[in-house]
């Protein structure tokens, strides 16, 4: 085997305490997947209610928890396609679906099938072409081809569309894979289960949960191949995700930490058009796992375990092959890796080696290299990073589940069959029967029940808006439903409240729950939006420590406040200022949106703080109490001059501080206003509508 040096072992500790700082420790990793598990249940759910029969998945570092702030890792998200059945064999063949058979010869690549179409009436194969995508080969077999894929994936994502292997997105730091779920495991899945396993993982628990596990067909043809363009690649994502589920923290730490040497030490030595992937490492992880006893995976074994997947990669880079640790007969080095960037690996590898992995004091990811050169593992002048990682996946869980209440709120405003309102009721009851019937995942009923709680809310809203615009007294029990629902957040439910009593001309009240929200947005609470980037969006500190010893979304939602939004349907429960946000665009505005601008820009949406100073200053002026109404106008004006940079609707908080130098008697002022915030958003931007109002 290898020499391990006598300093291995304290280094190891060393090691893992620094990891420990940058979040690579048991709360940070559980944390991860609890979010992503958040996230793909939302997803889910919010896809089903409008109709789609899919199912969402978050795989690799971030779900898994093998990332570091410093690592920069992407997201990725497999939406699976549950309307097609993709048959194994022709028992699988499905009435009134759209049946794909997966075929191949002794010419199609390995880990690759062609989905041939078979009629949804009766178990026969398909003649006719269906899309303009699909290819009838010389035997009058007719193909879906992968094309269809790339070409839908490009026309959502615009302009901006990038595609790497089956990835699509528009931004680099996500990938979206669309693919289709196999009714059984193909043969090159089911050896990997069969073959004989002498080595010391994956423990039998695991092997036989995983084996439970689906594994999916995605648009990715072998690069060359003369049938690229109808070729389907199978991938086993969900199993490796459960073994990596499985791992310990030492087995996490090591790929950490692979990664990192991957990304600072190894990649920069490779030819632009190669690539040395995570995936690579996670790879040798896998066959280190099998063939190492689990005594020394341990804090003190840290780095003989690293030293022992070097040794494995460099095993493949001296074969020229990187077997894929399920799907026999794959080279994950093929068409990756070039025999002259191997080679140049290999020897970077082997001099780590020898050179006592010294190589770790020099990585500068994370500054890890730095806090190794401590000499006490319990001395650690470098800041603890983990409660800011748990405060901003926090706000990427919430930021997840207000996307998927308003994407499912535009979907059903956008109905012709039923309207929101209709289609808010059947979702809900939709989703209450599925959480009785005990269908639902733990993760999916909570998405469930944050959708239930929204859209009640939503409902009793558009309820009052109605009786308010016909002059009708809001009933008893639309009161009694606001009252149920307030705690969405700590805000915004609160805020829709008070704008509904000033509406009604209820001001005392009004102000009650105006002064409630005031006590509750203190330094501890933190904005949430997925509309818009802020430039720091850095949550408050204090945010951070309440979201590190809290990892319950129920109570979390005490501390974030979520932006106030009406939709058209609840327009008179809404300041009038407010309703001009709603038909914000002028001339060809619209075809400057974003894909999403396009879900909430034909509402108003305005930060929770701002509209509190705002509602503030009309219902203290409409009590005749002037020194609270100048103090929230203060407060509006203090948050465009010194604090905007941390609004996500800077353009409306301006609006509404135009409007009340309106009301003020100051036209040129507010009048300047209204050009300061048509100058951060040109277009899409009520502010020309209100600039043309007073000129």
């Amino acid at each position: 085997m290898f020499r391990i040096p006598p300093f291995f072992p304290s280094l190891s500790v060393l090691l893992c305490r620094r990891l420990d700082a940058v979040g690579a420790n048991t709360l940070v990793f559980d944390r991860r997947r609890d979010t992503f598990l958040h996230q793909e249940a939302m997803n889910t759910i919010k896809k089903q209610a409008q109709g789609s029969n899919i199912v969402s998945f978050h795989f690799g570092s971030q779900s898994e928890g093998t990332t570091t702030p410093g690592l920069r890792s992407d997201t990725d998200t497999l939406t699976s396609m549950n309307n097609f059945n993709i048959m194994l064999h022709w028992s699988d063949w499905k009435r009134g679906m759209i049946n794909l058979l997966m075929v191949k010869d002794e010419s199609t690549p390995a880990q690759h099938y062609l989905l041939q179409r078979m009629r949804s009436d009766e178990p026969l194969p398909e003649t006719h072409v269906k899309n303009s995508t699909d290819v009838i080969d010389t035997q009058g077999r007719v193909f879906f081809s992968n094309l269809s894929v790339i070409i839908v994936s490009a026309q959502a994502f615009g302009d901006g569309h990038l595609r790497r292997g089956p990835s699509n997105s528009s931004h680099e730091d996500f990938d979206y894979v669309i693919a289709f779920p196999c009714n059984s495991l193909p043969s090159e899945i089911l050896a990997w289960f069969d073959a004989i396993r002498p080595g010391y993982w994956p423990p039998p628990e695991v092997f036989e949960i995983a084996r439970q596990c689906p594994c999916f067909l995605v648009a990715d043809g072998y690069r060359g191949s003369a049938t690229e363009h109808i070729e389907w690649r199978i991938t086993p994502n969900l199993i490796e995700r459960h073994l990596m589920f499985s791992l310990n923290n030492v087995q996490k730490k090591c790929l950490i930490v692979l990664k990192m040497l991957k990304k600072q030490e190894l990649t920069p030595h490779l030819h632009e058009e190669c690539k040395f992937t995570s995936f690579h490492c996670k790879t040798a992880l896998f066959f280190t796992l099998e063939r190492t006893p689990s005594n020394v995976w341990t804090e003190q074994g840290l780095i003989e375990c690293i030293v022992r997947c070097l040794y494995t990669i460099r095993e493949f880079l001296i074969q020229d092959e990187c077997p894929h640790y399920i799907v026999e007969n794959v080279d994950l080095f093929d068409k990756k890796l070039c025999r002259e960037c191997q080679v140049k690996l290999e020897k970077q590898i082997r001099g780590m080696i020898q050179d006592d992995m010294h190589v770790l004091f020099n990585l500068q990811i994370d500054d890890l290299g730095e806090g190794l050169m401590q000499l006490h593992p319990h001395v650690d002048r470098f800041p603890d990073q983990s409660a800011s990682i748990c405060g901003n996946l926090t706000k990427d869980l919430f930021e997840a589940y207000v996307l998927g209440f308003i994407q499912t709120c535009k979907h059903m405003c956008d109905s012709r069959d039923t309207g929101f309102y209709q289609g808010a009721i059947d979702l809900i009851n939709a989703l209450t029967l599925r959480q009785a019937n005990g269908t639902l995942s733990r993760y999916e009923s909570y998405s469930a029940q944050f959708l239930i709680k929204n859209l009640l809310s939503s409902l009793a809203s558009v309820a009052s808006s109605y009786c308010i615009q016909t002059g009708q007294p809001v009933p008893r029990e639309v009161w009694q439903l606001y009252s149920e629902t307030l705690n969405t957040d700590v805000a915004s439910g609160r805020l829709k409240l008070a704008s509904i009593l000033y509406c009604q001309g209820d001001l005392h009240r009004s102000a009650c729950v105006l002064n409630d929200v005031q006590q509750k947005l203190d330094n501890s609470v933190t904005s949430v939006c997925p509309c818009a980037t802020l430039s720091n969006e850095q949550p408050p500190e204090a945010f951070c420590e309440y979201a590190l010893r809290h990892g319950n979304p129920e109570t979390l939602t005490r501390k974030v406040a979520f932006c106030v939004r009406f939709m058209r349907e609840e327009m008179y429960c809404a300041p009038a200022i407010l309703w001009f946000e709603m038909y914000r665009s002028v001339g060809d505005d619209v075809a400057y949106r974003d894909p999403v601008d396009r879900i909430w820009m034909d509402w108003a949406e305005v930060d929770a703080l701002p509209f509190m100073l705002y509602l503030q200053y009309l219902t203290f002026g409409g009590l005749r109490e002037r020194q609270r109404q100048l103090q929230a106008l203060q407060g509006l004006r203090n948050i465009c001059t010194i604090t905007l940079e941390n609004m996500y609707h800077p353009e409306t908080v301006i609006n509404l501080l135009g409007h009340c130098l309106e009301m003020e008697g100051h036209m040129e002022r507010a009048l300047a206003s209204y050009n300061a915030s048509r100058d951060i958003v040109p277009r899409n931007n009520a502010a020309n509508l209100h600039i043309h109002r007073l000129t």
